[in-house]
C-alpha cells in the first residue's frame, strides 16, 4: 500500500525478487543458446533470439498462471503472488522481442507492410495443418500489451477493481491464443516432438493446479444452512478459528470472513478492494486484517483501512452462543462500525 502513486514501487523484497528473476532469465537464455548452438551450429543469431524468447515467454506465462493456484495450495508461494505483476510485465517485454524479430525475419523484406503481411502472407485460413498460426500470436501479444500497460495501481484505481480484474482475466484468453499459436506452429514444423510434449505438459500442469486449488477452496469454505428467528445463521465453532486468523463462510451468496482476535470475533467481507484478494486467507497484523496478496489492511470492527488510506469493505453482525459463532448475512454499508462478539471465558 502507498498513499501516492509511484511509477514503480520497489521495496526490499521486490528488489530481491527482481534480481532473482533477472538472474534466472539470464541463466535460461544462456543455457538455451548453448544447447541450440551445440545441436544446430548453423543457426543464425536472429533465429536463436526468436526461439529463445519464444520458449522463455511461454514458460513464464505458465509460471504466472500457476502462481495463483499454488498459493491456494501452499501459502509459502505468496511472495510470488505479491510480485506477479513484475513477472507479467517482464514476460510481455520478452514476448515483444520475439514478435519484433519474427516480423523482421519473416515479413520485413517484402513490399508489403510487415503487420499486413502477418495476415496476408499465408491465406490458408480454411486449413488446420496450414493455418497462419502467427495471427494467433499477434492477437495474444495485443492482450498481453493491454494487461502490461494497465498493470499499475493507477489504472486499478481509475478503472475500478471490478473492471481492472475483468481486464486482467483476459490472460486466459491470451493463453488460449498462444496454445493455438504454438500448437499449429509445431504441427507445421515436422520433426519437433519436444515442442508438442512441452505444450501438453504445460496445459496439464496449469489445468491440474487450478482444479486442485478449486477443490481445496471448496472443501475449506463452509456453506451453513438454516437461520435463527433473528436472521443469524450458525457459521462455525469459536475453537475452529485460529487466533488472528479467519474462517471463511458463504451464506446466501455473501462471502464472509470471520476473524478471531483479542478475545473477540468480527465478520467482514472476504473480498479485498484492491484486487478482490481473499482477506480470510490473511491474518491480523498490528490490529489490522492484512490481505495476503498485496498487504492492504482493514480494521476488523468497521472494515475501514487505517488512515490515510480510504478503502472500505462491508461488515456483518456476529454473536456467540454456547461456543458457536452466528452471523447475520445481511451486510452493512462498507466501512460501517459493528460491535465485535466477545468470546466468553
Amino acid at each position: 500500500m502507498s498513499v501516492n502513486y509511484a511509477p514503480i514501487l520497489w521495496n526490499r523484497q521486490k528488489k530481491r525478487y527482481d534480481r532473482i528473476m533477472l538472474g534466472l532469465i539470464a541463466l535460461y537464455l544462456a543455457l538455451f543458446s548453448a544447447f541450440q548452438i551445440l545441436l544446430s551450429p548453423e543457426i543464425t543469431p536472429e533465429t536463436l533470439i526468436i526461439r529463445a524468447t519464444a520458449t522463455l515467454a511461454f514458460l513464464m506465462l505458465h509460471i504466472i498462471l500457476m502462481i495463483g493456484p499454488l498459493c491456494r495450495l501452499d501459502r509459502r508461494f505468496l511472495p510470488l503472488l505479491y510480485n506477479r505483476r513484475h513477472l507479467g510485465v517482464t514476460m510481455f517485454l520478452i514476448a515483444l522481442v520475439h514478435a519484433v524479430f519474427s516480423l523482421i525475419q519473416f515479413h520485413a523484406l517484402g513490399d508489403v507492410n510487415p503487420l499486413v503481411s502477418v495476415f496476408t502472407s499465408n491465406i490458408n485460413y480454411e486449413s488446420i495443418s496450414q493455418f497462419p498460426f502467427q495471427v494467433f500470436g499477434f492477437f495474444a501479444l495485443l492482450l498481453l500489451f493491454l494487461m502490461a500497460a494497465t498493470s499499475h495501481d493507477f489504472w486499478l484505481e481509475n478503472l475500478s477493481p471490478r473492471t481492472w480484474k475483468s481486464l486482467h482475466m483476459m490472460v486466459y484468453a491470451a493463453y488460449a491464443l498462444l496454445v493455438m499459436h504454438v500448437l499449429l506452429g509445431v504441427l507445421q514444423q515436422e520433426g519437433y516432438p519436444a515442442g508438442a510434449a512441452f505444450l501438453g505438459f504445460g496445459i496439464v500442469a496449469v489445468t491440474g493446479l487450478h482444479l486442485a486449488a478449486a477443490q481445496k477452496v471448496k472443501r475449506e469454505e463452509e456453506r451453513p444452512e438454516g437461520a435463527a428467528a433473528d436472521g443469524f445463521v450458525p457459521a462455525c465453532r469459536v475453537d475452529e478459528i485460529r487466533e488472528n486468523r479467519a474462517k471463511v463462510v458463504i451464506i446466501r451468496q455473501e462471502n464472509i470472513a470471520i476473524f478471531k482476535y483479542d478475545g473477540k470475533v468480527s465478520a467482514i467481507s472476504n473480498v479485498c478492494k484492491h484486487q478482490n484478494g481473499p482477506l480470510g486467507e490473511g491474518k491480523i497484523v498490528d490490529g489490522c486484517i492484512t490481505c495476503p496478496w498485496h498487504g492492504y489492511q482493514y480494521l476488523p470492527e468497521n472494515g475501514q483501512s487505517p488512515p490515510p488510506f480510504t478503502e472500505k469493505v462491508a461488515t456483518y453482525d456476529v454473536k456467540i452462543v454456547d461456543g458457536k459463532v452466528f452471523v447475520n448475512p445481511n451486510p452493512y454499508p462498507e466501512g460501517t462500525s459493528r460491535p465485535p462478539a466477545v468470546i466468553p471465558h
